[in-house]
C-alpha cells in the first residue's frame, strides 16, 4: 500500500476533479508533523463527517493537542471524504489517509472515532473500508489497529458493537491517554492474540467496554432479556470516566488548527464549565457530563488570548450547555470586555439560559458582537416546562429581548422541541405566540418588527434520560405540526423552520437500537448510505429498504413506550446517578402529564 510523498502525488493528481480540495491536503496552520524516529505510536482522530464540520470540533481540537503533547505519540486526522473523492479514492484504490502525514488509516496503532450524531454512523463504515481496516471487529488481527469509540453516541454503544473493538466512556483528556499506554504495553508482547489484549484493556479501566465479551439474550416478544459477559475477567458494568476537581488544571488548546476553507465556526472556542446545573428531562447531556466543573476566569482570559496569537482569528466563543450559568459570569464576561475589545476581536456566547440575568445581560455584554440573539426556550407553556422540567418564565424571556433591541441586537433565534410527551396543539400555538411576540416587542423599540427564527427540532427521547421509556411521535404527527405551525404564523418576521422529519425518525432508530439493527446499518452502507447528516445526499429509501429486508420494526424502537420493568440495550452503561434517578423522574413527569390533561 502506497502512503507518505507517494500518496500524496497521487491525491495531488485527482484533487482538481474534486469539490474543496483544500480539504484533502493537510498542511494549516497549527497542524503537527512529528518525527517518526522519535515515536512509540501513532493514533489517528476519525471524524465520522465531512472536514468542514468536524474541523470545527472543539473536541478534537482539545484531544489532539493533548496526545500530542506526549512525545511518544503523533496524534493525526482524518475526515470522511465528500462522495466525489470517495468515488476517486476507490477507482483508483487509493487508501484513506492522514492530514498530517498521507498515512493510510490500517498503518496506525489506533484510530479513534467520536460519536456526535447518530446519523453519521454509515461514515464510520466508509472510513474503516477506505482505510483498508476490516468492518466487523471480529474479522481484525493484530496487524490492524485498535479501533476505538467515545462520545454522546457511545451512550449506547450496541448499535455500532459489531464494528468498534472498544468504548471509551466519559472525559477523553484523562481516558484516551490511559488506553493508548495501555495498548503500547500489549503490544509489546507478541505472543498475546488480538482478543487477549482487548480483554486486558477492558479489564484495566472501568470506563472501557469491549462489546465482544458480551452476548445479547433476548425474550420470545423480541425484548432485551440479559447482556452476558462470555469472560469474568471483563466488567458487568461500565463507568464513565471523569476528570474531577483538578478540571482547571487540564490544559486548554492554545494553538487550534486554522482550516484553508470556511468552516461553520470558523472561531476559537474555549469550554468554560463542563456540565449543568439544571436537570431538564430531555437533555441527555446534562445527565452524562456531571458533575459541574468550572475553569477559572484567569484560565478562560489566558487561553483566550494565546489562541488569539497563535491563530489571528477574530472572534472567541465561551462554550458551556449553559454559559451565562457560569458561577463567575459576569466577571469573566468584564474581563473578556476589558482584554478583547481593544484587539477587536468579539466574543459569542451561545447557550445563554433564559432567567432573570437575561434582563441585564445586554447592557452587560455591550462590548460583544450583537447581530443576534440565541435562546433555546424548547416550549412556550408553563405547565408544559414543569413537564420537562425547565424552570424559565417568558416574562424574563421578553425582557432580556426587550433590552437586546435596545443594545443594538438585530434578530432572535429561538430553539423549541416538537414532539414532546402530552404534546397538545395549544403548546404548539404558543411557539407561534411567543416568537411573533418577540417581533412585536422590537417594533415597539425599534420602530420596525424584528426578524425571528422559531427553529424546531422533532424531539428523539435518548438513552440515559428520564425521557429514555418514552417512544417518540410518528412521521405524520411531525408533518401535521409542522404545517399547524407554518400556517399559525401572522408576521412575515417570523419564520419557522423545523428539522427534517424522515433525518429525525432515522436518529429515533438509531439512538435506541440494539445489535439487530447494526444489520441494517451495514446494509444501508453497501446500497449506498452515505453522509446521511447532509441533505443533498440523505435518501431515506435506502434505509426503508435495508429495514424491510431484515424484517426490522423500526417503529418498535423508535415509536414503543418501554415500561420501566423493560431492560435496555443501555444499561450496562452507567452515569451518575443512576437508573434510580431516572426511573423517579419519569414518574414524576407521567404525574405532571395526568395534571396537564386533568386527570389529576
Amino acid at each position: 500500500m502506497i502512503k507518505g510523498k507517494q500518496l500524496r502525488h497521487e491525491i495531488e493528481k485527482h484533487l482538481p476533479k474534486v469539490q474543496m480540495p483544500a480539504q484533502y491536503l493537510g498542511g494549516e496552520l497549527n497542524s503537527i508533523v512529528k518525527d517518526p524516529a522519535g515515536l512509540q505510536g501513532k493514533m489517528c482522530f476519525a471524524f465520522p463527517d465531512a472536514y468542514t464540520l468536524g474541523t470545527s470540533h472543539h473536541g478534537l481540537q482539545v484531544l489532539y493537542s493533548t496526545i500530542n503533547r506526549d512525545p511518544r505519540w503523533a496524534c493525526e486526522r482524518a475526515f470522511t471524504p465528500w462522495t466525489d473523492f470517495e468515488k476517486i479514492l476507490r477507482e483508483n484504490r487509493l487508501p484513506l489517509y492522514s492530514l498530517e502525514t498521507f498515512t493510510p488509516l490500517a498503518d496506525f496503532d489506533l484510530l479513534g472515532f467520536t460519536l456526535q450524531y447518530e446519523i453519521c454512523y454509515t461514515n464510520i463504515l466508509t472510513m474503516l473500508d477506505l482505510g483498508g481496516i476490516p468492518l466487523r471487529s471480529a474479522a481484525r488481527g493484530n496487524e490492524h489497529p485498535l479501533v476505538i469509540a467515545g462520545g454522546p453516541g457511545a451512550q449506547n454503544p450496541e448499535l455500532l458493537a459489531p464494528f468498534i473493538d472498544l468504548f471509551v466512556l466519559g472525559d477523553g483528556e484523562e481516558s484516551l491517554p490511559a488506553v493508548l499506554e495501555k495498548w503500547l504495553e500489549l503490544k509489546r508482547d507478541p505472543e498475546l492474540s488480538r482478543e487477549e489484549r482487548l480483554a486486558r484493556l477492558a479489564g484495566a479501566f472501568p470506563w472501557v467496554y469491549a462489546p465482544r465479551f458480551y452476548e445479547p439474550e433476548y425474550h420470545a416478544d423480541g425484548t432485551l432479556a440479559a447482556l452476558n459477559r462470555t469472560r469474568n475477567d471483563v466488567p458487568q458494568e461500565i463507568l464513565a470516566c471523569t476528570i474531577g476537581k483538578d478540571f482547571d488544571s487540564f490544559p486548554l488548546p492554545v494553538k487550534p488548527i486554522v482550516p484553508f476553507v470556511k468552516t461553520p465556526h470558523d472561531r476559537i472556542a474555549i469550554e468554560i464549565m463542563r456540565g449543568c446545573p439544571w436537570q431538564c428531562r430531555f437533555c441527555q447531556s446534562t445527565v452524562i457530563k456531571r458533575p459541574l466543573r468550572v475553569r477559572s476566569v484567569e484560565t478562560i482570559v489566558q487561553a483566550g488570548l494565546e489562541s488569539y496569537r497563535n491563530t489571528g482569528c477574530d472572534e472567541i466563543s465561551l462554550l458551556s450547555l449553559s454559559t451565562s450559568d457560569y458561577p463567575y459570569f459576569e466577571e469573566l464576561v468584564q474581563r473578556m470586555h476589558e482584554v478583547f475589545t481593544p484587539l477587536g476581536v468579539n466574543v459569542s456566547l451561545p447557550s445563554l439560559r433564559i432567567n432573570t440575568q437575561l434582563r441585564t445581560l445586554p447592557k452587560l455584554i455591550r462590548g460583544i458582537r450583537r447581530s443576534g440573539l440565541t435562546l433555546a426556550p424548547e416550549v412556550a407553556r408553563d405547565d408544559m416546562r414543569e413537564q420537562i422540567r425547565k424552570k424559565i418564565k417568558n416574562d424574563d424571556l421578553f425582557e432580556g429581548c426587550r433590552e437586546a433591541f435596545k443594545n443594538g441586537w438585530q434578530r432572535v433565534k429561538l430553539y423549541f422541541l416538537c414532539g414532546l410527551p402530552g404534546e397538545r396543539a395549544v403548546d404548539l400555538d404558543g411557539i407561534v405566540e411567543m416568537a411573533e411576540t418577540i417581533s412585536r416587542i422590537g417594533k415597539e423599540v425599534t420602530g420596525r418588527y424584528k426578524e425571528v427564527t422559531a427553529s424546531v427540532s422533532n424531539f428523539v427521547p435518548k438513552p440515559h434520560t428520564p425521557y429514555q421509556w418514552n417512544g417518540m411521535q410518528s412521521r405524520e404527527y411531525f408533518q401535521w405540526a409542522g404545517r399547524y405551525l407554518r400556517e399559525k404564523v401572522r408576521l412575515r418576521s417570523v419564520k419557522i423552520k423545523q428539522h427534517d422529519v424522515e433525518t429525525s425518525l432515522l436518529e429515533g432508530i438509531l439512538t435506541r437500537g440494539d445489535r439487530r439493527v447494526a444489520e441494517a446499518l451495514e446494509l444501508a452502507w453497501k446500497k449506498g448510505a452515505r453522509l446521511d447528516g447532509w441533505t443533498e445526499c440523505f435518501k431515506p429509501e435506502i434505509w426503508a429498504e435495508a429495514f424491510s429486508e431484515l424484517g426490522i420494526d423500526t417503529t418498535g424502537y423508535s415509536q414503543r413506550d418501554r415500561p420501566m420493568t423493560e431492560k435496555l440495550p443501555w444499561d450496562h452503561i452507567q452515569v451518575k446517578k443512576g437508573r434510580d434517578y431516572l426511573e423517579k423522574e419519569q414518574s414524576r413527569s407521567l404525574l405532571q402529564l395526568e395534571i396537564m390533561s386533568g386527570a389529576v
